[in-house]
């Protein structure tokens, strides 16, 4: 008798993504498999993901190991994180480490817990010379950012989720975008593995979890069962357009830019026109990125207002943007440069 089809559905989907790691980086003849993490924080996704590691790994030659991320944000945080690491211990992964971080405020709390969670997660692949790490994020998680990504109303790149494969050297591996949390939690019940429920996640004062309780019942009750795969389903397809349109303005980007950019980007405001609205708004990202500005604080109301220094010139003054960034239009060309740059010049 073969196991749970919630077990057998999880495993298989880590199996897949192992198969993967091993085509990306193959084991050498000298030296062991490579190693991949699990992120786990004790809950059911990351607890099944962990499981099924655990299980899937020694049996293609692969290194398995894990790392949970003590917050600091509630009382008895760090015994948590220690229960955590002895439970990933327990499926008999090696190494294991618990890594306490400091959550700043940047950007409203969930993101500052996202960015210190990914620093620690980076730094641990590094300490441990892991070539990926897993994330537990499943379709139910894709559904939100989806949603979440629609109410800032920041274009294609937001609707199209999270990415199967992210970060650096393709890290970041997520195997169960396509299952639902249920499957997780199921899998984790079937096989005894106690799971730990984060109260931030049922917290109202949360964005995501407010979606998550209120906002995604409330569209499923009016537009009826499918909508989270639907949503899923939306982002992979958003995936695909905003990737080839971000090929696109790639490609573009050296043909606009004008003469005299040394030192900051100058581009050609009537070669910016005649480009489609997405791709043109594309290099503009692009360039005020490369100038300085920081990606997760560049939204779309930014780069609009960028756009209409070329669609709607009437003799405006600089933007701007995050990052001490300013983009001013001067004798045809957009210049974007830092601040202090711009000032010393004067």
């Amino acid at each position: 008798m073969g196991p749970h089809p919630a077990v057998a559905a999880i495993r298989l989907a880590v199996r897949r993504v192992l198969h993967d790691v091993l085509t990306d980086h193959p084991p050498g003849e000298q030296r062991p498999g490579p190693l991949v993490l699990a992120a786990c924080s004790g809950g059911a996704d990351s607890m099944a993901l962990a499981s099924a590691l655990a299980f899937e790994a020694p049996k293609l030659g692969i290194r398995a190991g894990g790392v949970t991320v003590d917050h600091g944000l509630q009382p008895g945080s760090d015994l948590r994180a220690a229960e955590v690491a002895t439970r990933m211990r327990a499926l008999r992964l090696d190494p294991v480490e618990s890594v306490a971080v400091h959550v700043g405020r940047g950007g409203g709390p969930e993101a500052a817990a996202r960015d210190a969670r990914y620093a620690a997660l980076d730094a641990a692949a590094e300490r441990h010379g892991a070539v990926a790490i897993l994330l537990g994020h499943t379709r139910d998680d894709q559904a939100e950012t989806v949603l979440l990504g629609l109410a800032r109303g920041s274009g294609t790149r937001s609707l199209s989720g999270m990415a199967a494969v992210s970060g650096a050297g393709g890290r970041y591996r997520r195997p169960f975008l396509q299952l639902d949390r249920q499957t997780a939690r199921k899998a984790c019940l079937v096989q005894a593995l106690p799971v730990w429920d984060d109260p931030h996640n049922t917290d109202p004062a949360y964005t995501r979890s407010r979606l998550r309780h209120e906002g995604l019942p409330a569209l499923e009750k009016s537009l009826g069962k499918g909508v989270i795969e639907a949503l899923a389903r939306t982002a992979q397809l958003s995936r695909d357009d905003a990737d080839a349109l971000d090929g696109w303005a790639a490609e573009v980007e050296q043909t606009v830019r004008a003469e005299g950019g040394d030192g900051f980007a100058a581009l050609d405001t009537a070669k910016l026109y005649a480009l489609p609205p997405a791709v043109r708004r594309r290099v503009l990202r692009r360039a005020a990125i490369s100038a300085g500005a920081p990606p997760g604080s560049l939204f779309a109301r930014h780069i609009e207002e960028v756009d209409r220094l070329i669609t709607g010139w009437r003799g405006q003054g600089a933007i701007n943007l995050p990052g001490r960034v300013e983009v001013r239009r001067r004798c045809g060309s957009l210049v974007i440069r830092r601040r202090d740059e711009a000032a010393a010049d004067h």
